[in-house]
């Protein structure tokens, strides 16, 4: 038996747990002492409204402590944490809040991003409107001290009790907290597929295949202490959020940011690593590129002697910018590219502090990770693109999909390719000195700056304008990253001009996030389908990236990828 927060809380002494900031804001300090206290409050608190093991507890919330409290609440008792960023739109966080009737939602009011507050509450009331069974609604305010004090109740979105503020859970004695020992496999997170087929599929992650995979990938494959400060630049919605968190079973100080990563400057992030210094830095292959591109020399402008590693995930991580960083920011530090994702909520493959780093690759195969590369031919293959395959169980596989009593889903999700044998949608190369590389997705899902983007997710928004008759989305290889166009068929009397192209975008905007947003939006005259209506969005995206398309005899109406052909000198620019 085991608890999955007892094992984050385990060091009790008068160390940093948690650093915050955000723009404009003043930095926050807990140290694990005021944490575990701030816990034992707000599980006491959820318990006495009746929270109990197996319950869902959901958080629309921003990258603050309170998140974490609440988390590290939820899951003492046993009930199941999951949680959407504040960015996301109503229906995308319906689409996922409504199969697991959270009975506890907690919600960050404002969140902060490019030098601008954005107000959350008419979001929050919509939320709550429409998912079921929701007891209470904590409300989390901008800025925090963790005093009690209640806040001015005229803020509150309704007159009525569902409504509290986060700081009504501290105002109870409780200094200790009751672990519920659970089962191995006991379900602590809800994560989310990207929603390409449909409604995101609810991932439901077991507690201790989830402590023991970060415990080897923060201690044995990244070399966190106690001594380290480590910080991933994520949200809420991301599952380096859940990965960055289990760094406190460590005894590391986690740096927790919420804001845009250029604002008031591109800078902004390298001075943070000064200013706390940081020794562990996570990141993405598109700030690097962004870093590159502005000229920047952060070794220079910075004081990094702190700073051991550098984590980067989302897309692969190219030669260049492998260059950069050791030119630019430091000559002696662990340059990381790291894969895996939300549905192992972990690493297939990372960093090893002990071996070579070779410019675009990742350094190794992750400890206990059956991990292979498969041809067409369904064999082990060295040096030559594959199939990223798990030929062997591991610790943190999924334990079930939420709603999926007979497993159907999880069987497709995975096993359906290959059978007993997980097959997880990249194309990869295992090169002849154990690192590897990869090229990307070999499935339709859109990952722009290596956020996972369902395609039904926006056609969803889309499809529900009358001016849209039809469409569809891939993802164009851009800049070293992955940028979304949208091809619209129209209804009959409407154009493409600017006007509706602005509604488009803000209405994907407003309904699902700032990152499902296209980069741009093109009128075809028809859509390519399968024999049996599904639209050919693999086949699409091979054309507008120049690639072979192939079995064009499944299509319904092969000759319309002909327009699509003609509109490349369109998608260079």
């Amino acid at each position: 038996k085991l608890n999955f927060a007892e094992n984050l809380l385990r060091h009790k002494n008068d160390s940093i747990a948690i650093i915050s900031s955000r723009e404009n804001a003043p930095t926050v300090r807990l140290t694990y002492n005021q944490l575990y206290i701030l816990v034992a409050k707000c599980a006491h608190g959820l318990k006495q409204l009746g929270v109990k093991e197996g319950d869902r507890v959901a958080g629309f919330v921003a990258n603050t402590p309170e998140a974490v409290i609440a988390m590290l609440a939820t899951t003492s008792i046993g009930a199941i944490w999951s949680s959407c960023s504040p960015d996301f739109g109503v229906q995308a966080v319906l689409d996922r809040f409504r199969q697991i009737e959270p009975k506890i939602i907690f919600a960050s009011e404002e969140y902060s991003y490019n030098g601008k507050v954005i107000d959350c509450k008419k979001k929050i009331e919509k939320i709550v409107d429409k998912v079921s069974g929701v007891l209470r609604v904590f409300l989390i305010p901008r800025f925090n001290d963790f005093s009690g004090i209640e806040k001015d109740e005229r803020h509150l979105l309704k007159k009525t009790k569902k409504y509290l503020y986060i700081n009504e859970l501290f105002r109870n004695s409780s200094t200790e907290i009751e672990f519920k020992q659970l089962n191995f496999d006991h379900p602590v997170y809800i994560m989310y597929s990207s929603g390409t087929t449909g409604v995101p599929k609810c991932i439901v992650h077991g507690a201790g295949g989830t402590l023991l995979q970060h415990f080897k990938e923060l201690f044995l494959h990244t070399n966190i202490t106690s001594d380290d400060t480590i910080t991933y630049y994520t949200t809420c919605g991301w599952m380096m959020w859940n990965w960055l968190i289990s760094s406190l079973m460590l005894g590391a100080s986690i740096y927790l940011y919420e804001g845009s990563p250029v604002y008031p400057d591109i800078r902004v992030l390298w001075q943070m690593i000064e200013k706390e210094k940081i020794t562990v830095f996570g990141t993405s292959p598109k700030y690097i590129k962004f870093c590159e591109d502005s000229n920047i020399n952060p070794g220079k402008e910075f004081d990094l002697s702190s700073l051991k590693t550098i984590l980067s995930t989302g897309s692969p991580l190219p030669e260049k910018s492998f260059v950069w960083i050791y030119q630019n920011v430091k000559s002696d530090l662990q340059l990381s590219s790291i894969s895996g994702g939300t549905d192992i909520i972990s690493c297939f493959m990372l960093g090893n502090p002990v071996l070579p780093v070779f410019p675009g690759e990742i350094q190794c195969r992750g400890l206990g990770m059956k991990v292979d590369a498969f041809d067409e031919k369904e064999k082990s293959v060295i040096g030559k693109k594959g199939e990223l395959v798990c030929t062997e169980g591991f610790p943190s596989m999924p334990v079930f999909f939420w709603n999926d009593s007979d497993g159907k889903k999880y069987k497709s999700a995975y096993f359906d390719y290959y059978p007993d044998v997980w097959r997880h949608g990249d194309y990869i190369e295992i090169t002849e000195s154990g690192g590897v590389i990869v090229y990307g997705r070999s499935d339709a899902t859109l990952n722009p700056g290596g956020v996972r983007i369902g395609t039904a997710e926006i056609y969803r928004v889309v499809e529900s304008m009358e001016e849209v008759k039809d469409s569809i989305v891939v993802g164009q290889k851009w800049q070293n990253d992955i940028r979304i166009i949208l091809f619209v068929v129209l209804s009959e009397r409407y154009v493409l001009d600017d006007v509706l192209i602005k509604e488009i975008k803000n209405k994907i905007k407003n309904l699902t996030s700032p990152r499902h947003v296209p980069a741009k939006i093109i009128q075809a005259d028809e859509i390519p389908r399968t024999l049996n209506g599904k639209k050919v969005e693999i086949a699409l995206t091979r054309l507008i990236n120049e690639e072979y398309v192939e079995n064009l005899d499944v299509l319904a109406n092969p000759e319309s990828l002909k327009q699509f052909k003609k509109m490349l000198p369109l998608l260079s620019e």
